[in-house]
């Protein structure tokens, strides 16, 4: 037996790994994935304040005209602006905007004069992607989408007195761009270098330094970029029209990188980049964020999947395999070990240079503890209602012999009769319960059950039921007592001070405590067999029976509660405190008297 249910554990456990694994590699989780590395990995970090961006905004617009009309010289005359004074003029200049073609000579004349006055000016260039079939020497062919159908540059004369570099970027299949092309190789044989590389090898060059960034690259060149600003964070209110008009001193952008483009929304410049999925930054400040990971040479390796795929299959193999049917400090302690641990060894991975998927392992651990938890509880949660069931089916040896005696007493029926009615349960039983195993729950039910049962039968009492955790018992049925009410308190009274014994036994060795409350009323009742022929039960039922139950569900624990009828059949014999009616029963008007009991008198 022990082998089959660690047989049935290890398949479940390879089961649940590899039905995680395979969703994992479905892609079925690549956007809420992206998105929890997005916001796990992608932080804002402090700036060096040697990037700044020039906006072609809303205001410069407003000033200038629609950017349609803007005449090349505007370029040349911000150009010549920013190099005005030669000791303190920017290591490198970018600008973001694309001069393909001619247009008016004398226009086309002032750029090419001003930015070949000075070895600072990277100009912008762009492919043109589309798909293309491709046939191999061997027959078999595919679909490239990655091939370059057109490339705009710079018109010629531009060309040969400034260095260009590409500004193309390419989104991610969610639509979040993560990612910058080191490079695009041309159909003549020509590569050609990003214009942040172009910037970043400027800067360089400018502080005598060698510019051996070398971010780790796919096939297509695309590297992973850790952002370091959000959008906003290179602009400080630079406008083209205040750098135009001579309201910004060329001294702040001494010896930094300064980059010119596009800054307003009508544009159409702009991009949802994975360090803020809410607003949307301009291509710029994109290309600024591209420039400052070169400068600052941190770069990311993204992991393949094959290993972290593995790692996800070994970790839901374990937890499942040690997990099952544990204790829930247990459970709980293997869930953080490996969702928590798993997100502090991503984040020094990332410090290290290594990006892992950093939602699959958390993710599915979580699942994994989720679905034990429920399971255990549920499977719990049945045995304890089957040990519950089990208890409440006992019938008290006097009834059975009382039937021994009577035939006639299996028919259904009852009769009325003077009874004093106990119940009595276990305070807290059922969150006790849910902390316990169920064989802790079936021992602390014996032991508290083997107590009242005792004191019921040593004061004569008739064990009635059980009912869960709650003891029902009947005095003067179903033969007649002598002085049975004042049994029944006593039994109370017993009850209360054994469970004393059994608290102290069961907190050394389980942790937990037991107390009783415990309410007695004494009135008429049917007693008799109830129920249906092919199931009866001996018990008792009525208005009396249904006081003391509520009796009991009001006594705190430790505290027995009796009604002013059981206190009048005993007065000078129990020792008592009247509640007053401060306690209401349900099905009880107003003013019945609820009394608790303090002890016997002659104690």
């Amino acid at each position: 037996m022990k082998h089959l249910l660690e047989t049935k554990r290890i398949l479940s456990a390879l089961l649940a790994a590899t039905l995680m694994t395979g969703i994992a590699a479905s892609g079925l989780l690549y956007q809420a994935d992206n998105t929890a590395n997005d916001s796990f990995y992608q932080q804002e970090r402090a700036l060096d304040g040697n990037i700044f961006v020039i906006g072609i905004d809303a205001y410069s617009l407003e000033e200038l005209g629609p950017f349609q009309t803007w005449g090349r010289s505007y370029m040349a005359q911000a150009v010549e602006m920013l190099n005005q004074n030669p000791d303190c003029k920017p290591a490198a200049i970018g600008v973001d905007v694309l001069y393909a073609g001619l247009t008016e000579e004398g226009e086309d004349a002032a750029l090419v004069e001003a930015l070949g006055k000075y070895d600072n000016v990277v100009t912008a260039s762009a492919a043109n992607f589309a798909s293309e079939l491709v046939t191999e020497a061997d027959g078999t062919f595919y679909m490239d989408d990655y091939y370059v159908e057109s490339y705009d540059e710079p018109f010629p004369a531009l060309q040969e007195v400034t260095t260009q570099g590409h500004i193309n970027a390419m989104y991610d299949a969610d639509g979040i761009m993560r990612h910058a092309i080191w490079a695009i190789d041309l159909s003549d044989g020509r590569q050609v270098n990003s214009f942040a590389y172009e910037l970043y090898a400027k800067y360089c060059a400018h502080f005598g330094m060698e510019a051996d960034a070398n971010p780790p690259a796919d096939e297509r060149y695309r590297w992973y970029v850790p952002f370091s600003g959000k959008p906003g964070a290179y602009y400080d209110d630079f406008s083209f029209s205040d750098l135009m008009n001579g309201n910004i001193p060329a001294e702040i952008f001494a010896d930094s990188i300064v980059l010119i483009g596009p800054y307003a929304t009508g544009l159409m410049d702009h991009v949802t980049t994975s360090i803020d999925h809410s607003e949307v930054m301009y291509g710029v400040e994109y290309q600024a964020n591209v420039v400052d990971a070169l400068l600052r040479g941190q770069f990311v390796k993204e992991v393949s999947d094959v290993p972290q795929l593995a790692a996800l299959f070994v970790v839901a193999f374990l937890l499942v395999l040690f997990s099952y049917k544990q204790k829930i400090k247990v459970s709980t302690a293997l869930w953080v070990a490996a969702a928590g641990g798993y997100l502090a060894i991503a984040k020094l991975a990332y410090s290290n240079g290594y990006l892992l998927h950093v939602l699959w392992i958390p993710l599915f651990s979580t699942i994994i503890y989720v679905a034990l938890m429920a399971y255990n509880y549920l499977k719990a949660a049945k045995e304890r209602r089957q040990i519950t069931n089990t208890f409440k089916h006992y019938v008290a040896p006097e009834v059975v012999n009382e039937l021994l005696k009577n035939k006639d007493a299996l028919e259904l029926g009852g009769k009325l009769t003077d009874i004093a009615c106990l119940f009595v349960d276990i305070r807290g039983f059922t969150p006790m319960s849910e902390l316990l195993t169920p064989p802790q729950v079936v021992e602390i039910l014996n032991r508290y059950l083997d107590l009242t049962s005792r004191c019921i039968m040593q004061n004569g009492g008739t064990l009635d039921k059980f009912v869960g955790d709650a003891t029902m018992a009947i005095f003067n049925a179903p033969l007649p007592q002598e002085d049975y009410i004042y049994k029944a308190v006593k039994t109370a009274l017993d009850m209360v001070e054994g469970s004393k014994a059994l608290s102290d036994e069961l907190q050394e060795q389980f942790g937990r405590t037991v107390q009783f409350g415990i309410g007695v009323h004494c009135g008429q009742a049917v007693v008799g067999n109830i129920g249906a022929s092919i199931r009866m039960d001996y018990t008792a039922i009525g208005d009396t029976v249904n006081t003391a139950a509520r009796l009991e569900s009001n006594a705190p624990g430790g505290q027995i509660l009796i009604s002013r009828a059981v206190a009048d059949a005993l007065e000078g014999r129990i020792r008592v405190t009247s509640l007053g009616d401060s306690i209401k029963l349900k099905g009880k008007s107003a003013g019945f008297e609820i009394l608790r009991v303090d002890g016997l008198m002659e104690e």
